[in-house]
């Protein structure tokens, strides 16, 4: 999904526009989503697409939501991040670009993985 940036601008919230758009990060321990452990489905907020299974989240401590893999549609992108002095690897939506977070080697068996999540980044939708 491609749309210009006052497309994105129209379409999200000034926070959902700051993060998903112009890779910025929420404060920790302030998302919506954060202590959320209802079974369902995480989707992108730009575009909906579904990007994280409830079964697969879990309390890392960091303070953002964190599951330890993708869905099974495969819909996570990586990409090198050397911003702020650091080298990690920021994740984004394969379908729409927008940023959701980073992905860790920190996590839990038997992915080994911690996907770190700003909570504006997706919308929860119940089972």
């Amino acid at each position: 999904m491609k749309l210009t940036e006052s497309q994105w601008r129209e379409r999200l919230t000034a926070e959902e526009f700051r993060v998903c758009r112009q890779k910025g990060t929420e404060r920790p321990f302030t998302g919506q989503l954060l202590d959320n452990k209802a079974p369902g489905d995480y989707v992108c907020t730009c575009c909906g697409e579904k990007l994280f299974d409830a079964a697969h989240k879990f309390d890392s401590g960091c303070g953002w939501p964190s599951f330890s893999a993708q869905s099974a549609e495969a819909n996570v992108e990586y990409n090198s991040d050397n911003s702020l002095g650091m080298q990690r690897i920021e994740i984004v939506c394969r379908h729409c670009d927008a940023h959701l977070g980073h992905v860790f080697d920190d996590g839990p068996e038997p992915s080994g993985k911690r996907y770190c999540v700003n909570s504006v980044s997706v919308k929860f939708k119940p089972n």
